[in-house]
């Protein structure tokens, strides 16, 4: 897979990629409850201005795109490696159970320690991630012929239903269903430069790690036979990988909640436009992905405003139909 892995146009779509993410930041930081110029735009990246309206899109505005940049990355790339993972094209982070063990060690986590800090939520959502991933491969395992995508879709389902429903029971137990609610129903109100610092090493290191074993996912999603023959240590690559997910979406549900079909719709899409070729599925799922998040928040800012409109509704009227198409094209080779 040496030389030119990549078609002449990439360099052309990489341009048009980045210039979308970057019209998309400034979109998603110019429009709001309070519209702002170009001018104000320019001190605030600057870092200079002093008035209460530069404050606030310094304070409020500008760590909230920040975060919503990181998540739609985050689960943009988990949903891609899954999907390489398991070759099935309806994988995303709440295939395995991620999301709901997140959310059920979150109702947890609030309603037995509610002084813990942030970072201790990001470390609990990372310990219920890794407990749902490993229900649903259990149970997907327990019969004869080991874990097909098939199985992996059943478990799934039936331990994400549980565990929200294990969630919802915490709630009602502890009294503490609203301030779990609040967390749980996705969304960036009130997003704040130390959440976001908390949460980017993670993701950041998360995506690196990602790019760097791309190619032999390339690999392993078209064959584990072939992957083995070629020398990837495949029990090690996928333990290194299952890690990137869980940490990847803990961190997103940790500041955001529970967020569906960002995982789903755009590996698909980023290989209609780029190809199977993970080296190029992984940095483009992270661009896209952060890219639609913002365009989702900058829209939940801006349908009905000054109030807001939940940017999970927003991403699943969006990603309900593709899902749907998904469904209907059927489950084929990812390649």
């Amino acid at each position: 897979m040496r030389g030119s892995w990549l078609p002449q146009s990439f360099v052309f779509k990489i341009a048009i990629s980045f210039g979308a993410l970057a019209i998309m930041f400034s979109l998603a930081m110019l429009l709001g409850a309070k519209d702002v110029s170009l001018r104000e735009l320019w001190l605030v990246l600057a870092n200079r201005g002093e008035d209460d309206k530069i404050a606030m899109l310094r304070e409020i505005r500008y760590p909230r795109v920040a975060a919503a940049m990181l998540v739609g990355a985050a689960l943009a790339v988990a949903g891609a490696i899954m999907q390489g993972l398991t070759r099935n094209p309806l994988a995303d982070p709440g295939l395995l159970g991620l999301t709901a063990g997140a959310n059920a060690s979150l109702a947890l986590a609030i309603a037995v320690l509610p002084v813990l800090n942030y970072l201790g939520i990001m470390l609990v959502c990372f310990v219920g991630a890794a407990l749902g991933m490993l229900l649903v491969i259990g149970i997907g395992a327990v019969r004869k012929g080991g874990l097909s995508p098939f199985r992996i879709v059943l478990a799934g389902s039936a331990v994400s239903a549980f565990l929200y429903a294990v969630s919802d029971g915490i709630g009602l137990l502890f009294k503490t269903s609203k301030d779990v609610t609040m967390w749980t129903s996705g969304g960036l109100v009130g997003t704040s430069w130390g959440q976001v610092q908390a949460i980017s090493p993670v993701i950041i290191a998360s995506l690196l790690v990602a790019m760097a074993l791309s190619r032999s996912l390339t690999i392993f999603s078209l064959n584990e036979e072939t992957a083995v023959g070629l020398g990837v240590r495949t029990a090690y690559f996928k333990v290194v990988l299952y890690i990137v997910i869980i940490l990847l979406a803990g961190s997103a549900v940790a500041l955001v909640g529970n967020m569906a079909f960002i995982g789903l719709m755009i590996p698909h899409i980023v290989r209609a436009l780029f190809g199977a070729d993970y080296r190029a599925v992984i940095p483009m799922s992270a661009i896209w992905g952060a890219t639609f998040m913002m365009m989702a928040d900058m829209l939940g800012r801006t349908l009905y405003a000054p109030y807001e409109t939940p940017v999970v509704a927003i991403i699943a009227i969006l990603g309900l139909p593709f899902f749907l198409f998904v469904v209907r094209k059927g489950v084929k080779s990812l390649s």
